[in-house]
């Protein structure tokens, strides 16, 4: 007869990168107080890099154990760098299952090692829970990864209606689709974000009347976009001279590393009011985002999180073309510096700080973690593991015929 532990659902969830965990910070604590569940943390990729900060010191800092690391980050940024890792993943996360069991895998996103990871857990046969599926990201192979990461899975909890209508134009099942809202959101509200003072003291950094948050990503579609997007970035920067520039470091994807080469060389020119971070830290970019004046870049967290703070996110090129955006989100589809200096200026007139005042995210749901939490609990895994291809026009003949 088993014990109580051992009748607990092992539900194993995965991260890799600073972000993805400061996502999933607040389901990770509602698995880990359910006395129903085994939370089994695997980190990967980014977490284990000293070149990354070694990112998975922070989750254990907050009072998680980790169950398993799977090291697969290859130092490269061409394309074959990112297939070796991949493949090294696949390897390690075998291993990980076998010792593990979990009986349930949680994955966020579009990432190349949750790509990895989706594909271990489908020979596996262990079903797959993904959060962030139907959405777009034009400008990266990300676009291509998250939706045959949905077509491995099981269960999917998306953000918003519409990406939960894409979901199920894939191909997936309504009945295991939920939208609950996007989960970064909640933990903002939970967390108790640090004052100017406290966090100038903490980063090293003097907060001026104009502030900037700069986070730009690669291309990985159109590789050759990235130094003409950031020589426009830095020649818009450069139009305000007295403007203070937070930089977030970008991830390991292929040319990840040009990125932040050029981004050191900017920081170089620029040493009295320009700083970079290979990792903030939860508290301290979400800190950061409610005191700058605007934030650039083409990260999703420029839709999602950004507009939570009436903040004013300046989108740069195509990367995120089709998410939902609030109001407070200019675009600069085809990235210049003018293009760039014309946006920053709108953001800064009083008409537009006063469209701020009126912003409500898409993605704001209440409960969202404990709800993804309840239904990974209550879902009978063996319903739900033999997927069959749900076909949106042969049930509409159906329900037409019936």
């Amino acid at each position: 007869m088993r014990n109580a532990k051992q009748q607990r659902r092992k539900v194993a969830v995965i991260t890799g990168t600073r972000a993805e965990y400061g996502l999933l910070s607040c389901l990770m604590k509602s698995i880990q107080s359910d006395p129903d569940l085994e939370l089994q943390i695997i980190v990967t990729a980014m977490h284990l890099s000293p070149e990354f900060g070694l990112t998975y010191k922070l989750i254990e800092e907050d009072g998680f154990e980790i169950a398993a690391k799977v090291e697969m980050l290859l130092s490269s940024d061409s394309s074959t760098g990112t297939l070796k890792s991949m493949g090294l993943g696949m390897i390690g996360f075998a291993d990980a299952f076998d010792r593990l069991s979990p009986e349930l895998v949680v994955v966020l996103g579009d990432r190349f090692e949750t790509l990895a990871v989706a594909q271990c857990a489908l020979v596996k046969k262990i079903p797959l829970a993904h959060v962030h599926g139907g959405e777009l990201s034009l400008g990266a192979i990300d676009d291509a990864i998250r939706h045959s990461i949905t077509k491995m899975s099981h269960l999917h909890f998306v953000a918003a209606d519409a990406y939960k209508q894409r979901v199920i134009q894939l191909g997936e099942n309504p009945e295991n689709v939920f939208n609950y809202g996007a989960p970064g959101l909640e933990r903002i509200a939970k967390l108790k974000l640090l004052n100017k003072n406290e966090l100038e003291e903490k980063i090293n950094f003097q907060f001026g009347k104009q502030n900037f948050l700069v986070t730009y990503h690669p291309s990985t579609i159109d590789v050759e976009e990235n130094s003409r997007a950031l020589k426009g970035l830095f020649e818009a920067l450069d139009h305000f001279p007295e403007a203070k520039i937070i930089f977030t470091k970008a991830n390991a994807d292929e040319m990840g590393r040009l990125v932040n080469a050029k981004i050191d060389q900017y920081i170089a020119r620029n040493s009295g009011r320009a700083t970079a971070y290979t990792t903030l830290g939860d508290l301290n970019y979400l800190s950061a985002l409610q005191l700058v004046d605007a934030v650039i870049g083409n990260s999703s967290s420029g839709l999602i999180e950004v507009p939570y703070f009436q903040k004013a996110t300046i989108n740069l090129g195509k990367r995120q073309e089709c998410r939902l955006r609030a109001t407070s989100v200019i675009d600069c589809p085809e990235v210049s510096a003018e293009s760039i200096i014309d946006a920053l200026n709108k953001a800064s007139t009083k008409e537009f700080k006063r469209l701020l005042k009126t912003t409500i995210s898409p993605y704001t749901k209440d409960a969202t973690s404990e709800k993804i939490k309840e239904k990974i609990k209550s879902v009978d895994l063996n319903a739900i593991v033999k997927k069959h291809f749900y076909d949106i026009q042969m049930q509409e003949t159906l329900a037409y015929e019936q």
